[in-house]
């Protein structure tokens, strides 16, 4: 489904009057890894042959992905390990209530070649963009499947930072952070490409800590045991790009 069929109008609460549902641990010291399976409950995501939604596909991948964090040693966080569908605002609650965070949401795409990954950083619009971000010029991407994007939000005169505008001050990191990454999926997944993508992922606006999405194609598979033999090579990579973006002991994001 085209990106611009998915607009979401972004919300112009302030973070610190933002009051979201806790949905897992509370804040944490040290780093913390936040992964959020997408979708979920009602909301299935893309939908492959038969019985094969996104929503369960991608809950799979990001168990297999937490538990190649957790014996690599780092603390992970779920933003859902069920057939719920916390809403975004929830989602990005659970990762701003840490410390020192990275989320990482995953997505499984209804077209594309199968077997290839992509890393997404968040394309702010021009207003938010930061002085020396190339977000602004960022080159055009293919249509993430079902990964809603966002318009432009309402200006607040309070001084207070938007809940919707959180990433603003981590889109360099973010960038970092999923170019790093994209070089791991490009060895492990033949046909991938080599550089990430920008785009306004209504998931990632409101984290206030590197954040990027992650899409593997495609549901368009006949056996979803050929998406299940992807978790290895993906728990790889983001082990590897976290390990390269942050390793651990250090403080602080890139």
């Amino acid at each position: 489904m085209p990106l611009a069929a998915l607009i979401v109008v972004a919300s112009p609460l302030a973070i610190t009057a933002q009051p979201p549902a806790q949905t897992g641990a509370p804040s944490q010291t040290g780093l913390v890894i936040v992964l959020d399976a997408a979708h979920g409950g009602t909301d299935s995501g893309a939908r492959g042959q038969g019985a094969l939604a996104e929503k369960d596909i991608v809950l799979d991948l990001t168990r297999a992905v937490r538990a190649e964090l957790e014996r690599q040693g780092f603390h992970v966080v779920m933003t859902r390990n069920d057939d719920s569908n916390p809403t975004y605002d929830d989602r990005a609650a659970l990762a701003n209530a840490q410390r020192d965070a990275i989320f990482i949401t995953f997505h499984i795409s209804s077209t594309g070649t199968f077997g290839t990954a992509r890393a997404y950083y968040c394309q702010l619009p021009n207003s938010l963009s930061q002085p020396g971000q190339p977000i602004t010029n960022a080159t055009a991407t293919p249509e993430p499947s079902q990964m809603k994007v966002f318009a432009p939000p309402v200006p607040l005169t309070s001084g207070l930072t938007p809940w919707d505008e959180a990433q603003k001050q981590f889109a360099e990191a973010s960038h970092h952070f999923a170019d790093i990454l994209q070089g791991e999926l490009s060895q492990r997944f033949p046909g991938s490409p080599a550089t990430p993508s920008a785009a306004a992922v209504r998931g990632l606006r409101s984290v206030a800590a590197p954040a990027i999405a992650v899409e593997i194609s495609s549901v368009g598979v006949p056996d979803p045991a050929q998406l299940s033999a992807l978790a290895n090579p993906l728990a790889t990579s983001i082990v590897r790009g976290i390990v390269a973006f942050r390793p651990m002991g250090s403080a602080g994001a890139k």
